[in-house]
């Protein structure tokens, strides 16, 4: 699945790199590092860091929906 994070949005909660820490991790205070294309066993964890996020910084591609999507915040590319 592709991920997308605003990192100007990200204010380093957190949160997403306890809830899926195979996708997400701080480097030092404020930095995050995640892997744009999550692994789809991983859809559940990366839901659980997307609803998590107090920012709402974490975007789903739309174009990547599976049976769980996660959450109503996904990219659709709509103006």
């Amino acid at each position: 699945m592709r991920l997308v994070v605003d990192l100007n949005r990200c204010q380093g909660y957190a949160q997403c790199a306890f809830l899926a820490p195979d996708v997400f991790a701080m480097h030092g205070d404020e930095a995050l590092l995640y892997n744009p294309e999550a692994e789809e066993k991983r859809r559940d964890d990366v839901a659980r860091a997307v609803a998590a996020c107090p920012v709402q910084a974490i975007l789903v591609d739309a174009g990547d929906r599976g049976e769980n999507p996660g959450t109503d915040r996904e990219v659709t590319g709509e103006q």
